[in-house]
Parts: C-alpha cells; structure tokens; sequence
C-alpha cells in the first residue's frame, strides 16, 4: 500500500516519517574501503561510470576517523533539519570488502555513535558477500535495522561487461536471496542511459526487479564524470545520451512498473558539478523531480500501476 500522500510513489522520506515519527537523514561515510574490481580481487580498473573516488564525493573526508566524519556530517545536515535522527551511511567503495574483523570493529563503532540513530546503511557489491559476513550482518540486524545497498545498474550482460561492472545477475540475484533470508533490507541502485541501452532495456532491468524480494530502488541517471574512465573516454568518443524528457518519461513508467510496497530512495542522482561533464540538465534536480511528479498527477499513474508479479 502506497504510504505517501503528495507523491504517487512512496517517498524515502514519508517512508521515514511513518516509521520514525520525524525526518531521518544518512550521514554518509568513507571508511577508507578499495573495491574488488580496482585492487584485482575480482578485476582492474573499476566500473568505468564510477568516479575515482569510489562514488564517495559526498562522504567524509577519507582518513579522518568515522566519528569525526559523522559528526562533520551531520552538522551540514542539521543546517537543512535540525531535528532528525541518523543513519551512518558507509557509501564509498566496497564496504564489506575487508577480512570479517575488520568490518565488526567499524560497524559496531558506527551504531554507538549517537542515541538517535536508528540504522545502519552499508554499500557493497553483490560480489562481495561472503556467508560468514551475511551471518554476521543478520547478527547486526538483531540489534539495529541493517540495510544493504547493491549495485545492479542494469541486468544485460552486454552492458555490463561494457561497463566492466565485474559480476553477473546470477550473482547479484543470489546475494539478494541470502540477504533477505536473513530479513536484511536490500535497496537497490540503476541507471538509465548507459551506452547502448534503449528505453525497453532500461524497462527490462526494472520488470526483474518485480521478481526480486527488495524493499527499496535508486534510479540515477549515467552522469560523465571528469574523473571516471567513462568521461576520459567520453571526451575522446561522445555517444549519445538520453534527453530529459526521454530520462522523465523512462522514470515515469519504471516507477508504475515497481511493486507499490518498494521505498523509491531516489529517482535521479547528485554529481559533482565541478566534474559533471554530460548531462548538464541533470544539474537542475528538483525541476527534473517536479516534471516526473507532474507527469505523473496530470495523468493519474501510481507506482505499481503496471507491475506484473
């Protein structure tokens, strides 16, 4: 059942609202993780949509101790809502990709941080789920909410050996399996427009998600990053990319095609402007969101209008 009322979709936020009683904001954090498909434990060079940064551009400054990142954080957050609770968000890179100790010092440091946080968000890759750290997350689960966000980007193969994303969808559907065998939330990023890929392919990535047990869903446009292989590679060989009116018109039916009990955790990304090369429209985000809102009121769709289980 739909839980937002301004929105035809369910919003992160009215999401958090219900279940909390007031605003929740993620404090993101970079732990100082590397990523198997850049150290050569799965594969070299990383995804090449990726920034150099590990698509950490808004964590906390890398080496700086998680508390000290978590409290710098939250403070420009606190600008925006001043009343709110937290969760400590490990967003840069491959955040279970270390050996198992590792990992139980830095998240169960993270949950002590502040009274008021009520989870813990990790980012890693499908790939990067060994049993012994599922059983030690569904233990974490125990004593806080733990929910785990996977790359998908897209379920064609052709494109993701492009993109050299590293792993197959047999790999990603299997590590959504044993994640939800442990009750853990999974939330789940793609992205519109790699090269390539036509709007029915796009729509196909989502119509597998309809297959999966997932609680949430980040839609992204492909940003050019200055700092990434692709926007290297870019310069030298543009291709073309979705207009915003195609990229409002793709989100608009992927969100009626998602299950209505699936939390949409964002329908467009945040680049660094400063190394945002192509699309520049994506600069002007909230008109981008108002536009798929409006489109979706003037024509009376809901999320999951179209969804087939």
């Amino acid at each position: 059942m739909l839980i937002t009322k301004e929105k035809h979709y369910n919003t992160l936020n009215n999401y958090y609202q219900h279940k909390y009683g007031k605003k929740v904001f993620k404090v993101s954090l970079n732990a100082g993780f590397t990523c198997p498909n850049i150290d050569g434990t799965v594969a070299y060079g990383g995804c090449s949509f990726c920034s150099f940064l590990g698509s950490g551009e808004f964590a906390g400054k890398k080496g700086d101790d998680i508390k000290v990142q978590f409290e710098e954080v939250k403070k420009r957050m606190h600008k925006k809502w001043p009343d709110a609770y937290y969760i400590p968000y490990f967003q840069a890179n491959t955040n279970t990709h270390a050996p198992l100790h590792v990992l139980k010092e830095l998240f169960e440091e993270a949950i002590t941080l502040d009274p008021n946080i009520v989870e813990i968000s990790i980012g890693t890759r499908p790939d990067c789920l060994p049993q012994d750290v599922v059983d030690y997350l569904s233990e974490l689960n125990q004593k806080i909410p733990v929910q785990v966000e996977l790359g998908l980007q897209t379920i064609h193969e052709k494109t993701a050996v492009q993109v050299n994303r590293g792993h197959n969808l047999e790999v990603f559907d299997d590590a959504v399996k044993r994640l939800r065998k442990e009750n853990i939330e999974v939330v789940v990023h793609i992205i519109n427009g790699l090269p390539g890929e036509s709007k029915e392919m796009m729509l196909d990535t989502v119509r597998h998600l309809g297959k999966l047990d997932i609680q949430g869903v980040k839609i992204h446009m492909l940003n050019i990053l200055s700092n990434s292989k692709m926007g290297i590679e870019y310069k030298k060989n543009p291709f073309k990319l979705i207009s915003r009116e195609e990229y409002i018109d793709i989100v608009v039916t992927q969100i009626r095609m998602l299950n209505k009990n699936i939390i949409v955790h964002r329908l467009t990304g945040d680049g660094d402007r400063k190394k945002l090369i192509e699309p520049r429209w994506i600069l002007r985000k909230f008109t981008v969101l108002n536009d798929i809102d409006k489109m979706m009121r003037k024509n009376n769709y809901y999320q999951g209008d179209l969804y087939e289980s």
